[in-house]
Formats: C-alpha cells, sequence, structure tokens
C-alpha cells in the first residue's frame, strides 16, 4: 500500500527521522491557514508548494490545466496562494503516470524553506531501503547526487552509488551506517547527524514492515543537520493487520478503481493493457496463463486469482469486474479443480452466466483435474456462449479463434 508524502514523512518522524515539516492542505484556504502555521512572521518567507499524489517525478511533472510544475518554491502568502491555486484540483502528469494520463491532485504539502543562507555548504543525497529479490536480503541504496535526477546517475555514473546489504539475522550493524555515512562524504557533526538519521529511518522501514523506504532528497542543511526533505512509502499489504491505523490512510482515489472494486471483493485482481481477461484460481497458474495468452496472439486484460474456492459468487464477481473493461473482447476462465471440482465451477460459471444476462464477449472455459470433463459436459449443455477445453492446446486454440 503506497502512501502520500505528508503521510510517510509524520510516520518516520515518530522513529525519531527528522524531516522538513509541512501541513497538508485541501483548498486554498487551508493552504494559507497551514502556511502561518510554518513562520512566526510568514511575510516574506519562501514556501515550498508540493502536489500529492502517488506518482513520483513530481517536480519535473506538469500540470495540465495550468502548466504549474508539481513543486514549486514561492515566495510570501501571495505567491504561495498562487502556487497552490495552479496546482490543487488539476491533472499533474510525470513520467511515472504519463501512460495513464496523469493523476489528479486532491491535496497539496505546504512546507518550509530548507534552503536558508549558506548554499555552498548545502547538499542533497538519495538514500533508499528495500527488497533485493534477488539475494532476499533489504539493501540500502543511497548516493552523494541526490535530486530529480538520480535515475540518470545510477545509468551514467554507477560508480556513485552505495550499496549496503543487511543481514536478517543481526539486523543492520553500526559499522555499515558508518560506511553508507562515510560513502555519501558526510563528515563532523554532518557525519554524526547522518549517522542517526539512517539508524533511526531503518528502524522506521522494519517497524512499519515497509517494502520500499525512499528519501529524496536526504539534505544536509547549511548548519550540518541531515533530514527528510521528501519521503515515498510503501507498506506490505500482507501486514496491514499488524498496523491498522496505516490502513486508515489508504488513498482510494489514487488506485485504480476496478483493482478497488476486486479488493472489496476479496479478489486478487491487477489491470492491464490487453484485450483478453483472464480469471484462474491461483497466481502460479494465472501467470502461466497469461503467457499462454499472448502465445495465442493475445494480450492480457488482467491479473486475477480468484483463491481456491472458485464458487459461483467470486465467478460472478470476477466476470463483473472484468467486463467493466471496456478493451475486453474475450475472457479465459483457467480453473485447476484440485481443492475444488470442475462440475461445481462449471455450474458457478453457469450460474454466473445467468445472473449477469447477456455477456457481449465470448468465453472460453478451460477445467483440468477432479471432474473435468465433467464440468466440460455442463458447459457444453447449457446452451450458453460459453465454450470448453481441458487441455492448455484446446483453450490456447479457442482464445485464438475468439480474437478473430
Amino acid at each position: 500500500m503506497k502512501l502520500h508524502e505528508y503521510q510517510a514523512k509524520e510516520i518516520i518522524k515518530g522513529f525519531g527521522v527528522p524531516i522538513q515539516e509541512g501541513v497538508v492542505a485541501e483548498t486554498v484556504e487551508e493552504a494559507v491557514a497551514a502556511a502561518k502555521t510554518l513562520y512566526d512572521d510568514p511575510a516574506g518567507k519562501f514556501f515550498v508548494v508540493k502536489a500529492q499524489i502517488h506518482a513520483g517525478g513530481r517536480g519535473k511533472g506538469t500540470v495540465k490545466e495550468t502548466g504549474s510544475k508539481g513543486v514549486v518554491v514561492a515566495k510570501g502568502l501571495d505567491g504561495m496562494e498562487e502556487a497552490v491555486s495552479k496546482i490543487l484540483g488539476g491533472t499533474l502528469v510525470t513520467i511515472q503516470n504519463e501512460a495513464t494520463g496523469g493523476s489528479k491532485v486532491n491535496k497539496v504539502l505546504i512546507a518550509e524553506d530548507m534552503y536558508y543562507p549558506g548554499e555552498s555548504e548545502r547538499q542533497e543525497f538519495y538514500f533508499s531501503i528495500t527488497l533485493d529479490r534477488e539475494r532476499g536480503v533489504d539493501v540500502i541504496i543511497a548516493s552523494s547526487e541526490g535530486g530529480m535526477n538520480i535515475e540518470e546517475v545510477a545509468e551514467k555514473h554507477p560508480e556513485k552509488i552505495v550499496k549496503e546489504w543487511i543481514d536478517p539475522t543481526v539486523g543492520l550493524q553500526g559499522f555499515q551506517v558508518r560506511k553508507v555515512a562515510y560513502g555519501l562524504g558526510l563528515s563532523g557533526a554532518a557525519f554524526k547527524s547522518g549517522v542517526k538519521f539512517i539508524s533511526s529511518l531503518y528502524k522506521a522501514y522494519k517497524g512499519t514492515d515497509a517494502d520500499m523506504l525512499e528519501i529524496n532528497p536526504m539534505f544536509k542543511t547549511a548548519d550540518d543537520k541531515v533530514l527528510a526533505v521528501d519521503c515515498k512509502m510503501s507498506v506490505d499489504g500482507n501486514a496491514l493487520f499488524r498496523h491498522p491505523d496505516y490502513a486508515a490512510l489508504r488513498d482510494r482515489a489514487e488506485e485504480e478503481p476496478l483493482e478497488v472494486e476486486a479488493s472489496e471483493a476479496d479478489l486478487n485482481y491487477i489491470k492491464l493493457d490487453g484485450n483478453v481477461g483472464c480469471m484462474v484460481n491461483g497466481a502460479g497458474l494465472a501467470m502461466a496463463t497469461m503467457d499462454m495468452i499472448k502465445l495465442s496472439g493475445g494480450e492480457p486484460a488482467n491479473f486475477l486469482d480468484v483463491g481456491g474456492g472458485a464458487s459461483a459468487v467470486t465467478v460472478e464477481k470476477g466476470f463483473r469486474i472484468i467486463l467493466k473493461d471496456p478493451n475486453v473482447k474475450a475472457i479465459l476462465v483457467n480453473i485447476f479443480g484440485g481443492i475444488v471440482r470442475c462440475d461445481r465451477v462449471a455450474n458457478g460459471v453457469v450460474e454466473a452466466y445467468k445472473n449477469i444476462g447477456d455477456i457481449p464477449v465470448p468465453i472460453i472455459v478451460r477445467l483440468q483435474g477432479t471432474n473435468a470433463e465433467l464440468g466440460a459436459k455442463i458447459i457444453d449443455e447449457s446452451g450458453l456462449k460459453v465454450a470448453s477445453a481441458i487441455t492448455l492446446k484446446e483453450a490456447a486454440e479457442a482464445v485464438k479463434k475468439a480474437m478473430g
């Protein structure tokens, strides 16, 4: 589950991580009130206005309607108010969300200015903790070249990237923290501040069951303080039962509507860009089914795992969600009858079809396992526009035929 910057900052602050202070606002009036709380005398002060969306690259992104960037430094209350009015309610397009047309900005963060006198002493770093799936352990990734162009640094100057892998049996050790701080070029008071920052951030990463925690920039001020100016955080959804307060932070407006609907129906659904909807029981079989669709000349429109039960209720919910995607031209149901018998699944498909009514796209049902032949017979004798298959080859040929 992704969190907004303002939410993530508040969480890591609770673990002792210094942050750039700010107040979130949903209207221009709230933004003005928020700005007044950041300084005793806000007149002439600088504010940082940040769009709150779940996509990265906000500083380089552009608001469609006004041309404003997603992160703006504004002077004084009037400048801040103008910046907010150009961002709030607009559609921010960044490198990470341009494929979907951008994201509507419903909230902005009004943050204090960290660029106070001493420009030559300031420095921006990149810092993140995530899971290295190849090694199966957490890894710290940091760079002395932080800011908006970290992707370019990683591509052109990999030697400037510092990595430290963490043994899960002992956790992050002190020498590793110091090694990363040295690798970033910190010294003196900034080194001590950086060591404390990294240690506290790792505690936040583990304490929140995060699967990704990124600080960009990790900022060294002119007076050698190290703090988080930005924070991207993703919490493991499977661990939310331990963090009900985090679950309440979920912003459904930032998520794909069909995925939200599927999660509320206890279905594992991910929308894709293809034309063949698929409904499968089991994640591994679902991945294999998606490969089969591609080999048949189609493109999977979704990943949908209905679980081991695959009852009439779950099948019907699955159909309704898949059919809401206008790109779907055919649906492939691929069920392995292990826990559940194929004849029960076939009856569930027939019942779901009748409940929904006329389904405008062809449906191929491939059943394998317990009572597979009986299940195919039920489908074939139902009188509905549903084709049955038992082998993968038959299902592939049926998909190819359905796609014309």
